[in-house]
């Protein structure tokens, strides 16, 4: 079996579900099933059934959806509070990823879909004006995990359908800084969001990509 062991998930609304993620953090998925996704318990999200189908502990699901890597959202809307750096930084400052084994990131859709200004690629010397583009942002994040996770075994999920630019973003920060890089494909999707089909699709893709790893 996979050993993930300790596992903390820093997700967007493809990770949430209704009283299992922070208070305050924004929800996509819940029994109510607003969305007609088809995904009305919390064992049918990917990470669920991930966690359920190996030798793997959930620390903590630190997912919020609409939430971008950089700090720039909707409407153009002033993300910095909920960002993907700012999340992991304070999980870093509060202790919550001493002793993990597993990060899962996956992240990099809002950017996207929000249409963030792109920027440039940079690992080092980011300036605040910097952060409020998608590109110099993943930079960090990667960098970031690289310097304060050193012994913890680091995944980014990529999205399919992303820009080019975002997606070659994703890989690059994420392999140059030593994260692993796991590339989904044919998620069946509504509105943009995985259904239930779609989350055991991840799950599926994901536990392949790990038992791989192991062999």
């Amino acid at each position: 079996m996979v050993k993930l062991g300790k596992t903390v998930i820093l997700g967007d609304s493809y990770s949430t579900f209704k009283g299992y993620i922070p208070e305050g953090n924004v929800i996509y998925y819940s029994p109510e099933d607003e969305h007609n996704s088809r995904v009305t318990t919390v064992e049918q999200t990917w990470w669920h059934q991930l966690i359920s189908a190996t030798d793997s502990e959930l620390v903590l699901n630190q997912s919020w959806s609409g939430s971008t890597i950089c700090y720039t959202g909707y409407e153009k809307e002033d993300y910095t509070h909920l960002c993907f750096n700012t999340r992991l930084d304070r999980m870093y400052e509060e202790g919550t990823l001493d002793g993990i084994d597993t990060l899962l990131i996956f992240g990099g859709t809002n950017d996207d879909w929000c249409g963030a200004p792109e920027g440039e690629l940079k690992y080092e010397g980011w300036t605040k004006e910097d952060m409020y583009c998608a590109l110099p942002a993943i930079g960090r994040l990667f960098c970031r995990v690289a310097e304060i996770l050193p012994h913890v075994n680091v995944y980014a999920i990529i999205n399919t359908e992303l820009k080019p630019c975002i997606n070659d973003a994703l890989i690059e920060a994420a392999t140059r800084n030593g994260v692993k890089v796991i590339r989904l494909s044919d998620i069946d999707k509504i509105w943009g969001h995985p259904s239930d089909i779609g989350m055991t699709q991840i799950k599926d893709q994901l536990l392949n990509f790990f038992e791989n790893e192991v062999k």
